[in-house]
């Protein structure tokens, strides 16, 4: 078995330490599916990403795992790929292919050549009205939604709540167990105009709670602009993770009218934080 490189980068910050983490392996030619796994486990973030070569147009493909699931698509994961592999690549554009497509990153330097921003252009999500709301609302503590209980498919699935006030949002204390049961990824927001306040839950991947979620950004901004909350085609910026010590700051945008969505934006800032390698023998020891 080969040494098998990665890099951790701190996703939807500039400052280290904050944020999601993410740990981009980024030459998996000779990892299988089945180490994939064992290695996202062994790491512990929230999600890890395994580069291979493009088959499909793109500039590369890549495998993204929570500790417990592969995953189609994620947003923190293709962000933060994408700026890993943007200054060896010295390249504007790096698309992705994903399984639930190729996502475009675009990622804007400054005069000095320095990675500042990166926004990808997420798929257009489908949306169902969520069957079981008040066994969601029982499991989160709360009675009620300010919105419709909504679900946003765009290769994993948001279900998005709205409470009343931030202090809402930051108080929450749900039942793991009963999300879990119900298999649900559930974002809870609150906020007004351009400034907004998540929570993202899902036990049922192994992700207790997200510090950032790129993949339900858009379509938190997608359910504003459905119900009138922010207008189709402005930016949201939308804070996450401080209760959990991960202050992460995300901005989304949604095109569309008359409550369809045509385009679906998702930016951030990452910083690199450091650099590793496994070195495994055949059965899997350190060698």
């Amino acid at each position: 078995m080969p040494t098998l490189r990665y890099v951790v980068v701190d996703v939807f910050t500039d400052t280290a330490l904050a944020g999601n983490q993410l740990a981009v392996f980024t030459d998996a030619r000779e990892i299988d599916g089945d180490l994939m796994q064992a290695l996202a486990k062994e790491i512990g973030f929230s999600e890890t990403t395994f580069v291979l070569p493009a088959t499909a147009g793109g500039t590369a493909r890549i495998r993204i795992f929570t500790p417990s699931a592969e995953m189609p698509f994620a947003g923190h994961p293709t962000l933060g790929t994408a700026w890993v592999l943007a200054s060896p690549l010295q390249r504007v554009l790096i698309e992705l292919e994903t399984g639930s497509g190729i996502i475009p990153v675009e990622i804007e330097r400054d005069e000095s050549g320095a990675l500042v921003f990166g926004r990808m252009v997420q798929p257009v999500p489908a949306v169902e009205v969520y069957p079981e709301p008040q066994r969601l609302l029982a499991a989160l503590g709360i009675e009620s939604s300010e919105l419709p209980v909504e679900s946003y498919d765009n290769g994993p699935v948001f279900t998005v709540v709205t409470l009343g006030s931030l202090e809402e949002v930051a108080s929450l204390r749900p039942d793991l167990l009963a999300l879990t049961d119900l298999e649900v990824n559930v974002s809870c927001i609150a906020g007004e105009g351009a400034a907004w306040k998540t929570r993202m839950f899902a036990p049922a991947l192994g992700v207790p709670e997200d510090p950032a979620t790129g993949a339900a950004a858009g379509p938190l901004a997608c359910h504003l602009c459905r119900h009138g909350l922010v207008e189709w085609g402005e930016w949201i910026e939308i804070s996450q993770g401080a209760e959990i010590g991960r202050p992460s700051t995300l901005f989304a945008r949604a095109d569309g009218a008359d409550g369809a969505i045509t385009r679906v934006f998702c930016g951030g800032r990452a910083v690199i934080v450091a650099r590793g390698e496994f070195r495994l023998g055949a059965k899997g020891v350190a060698a």
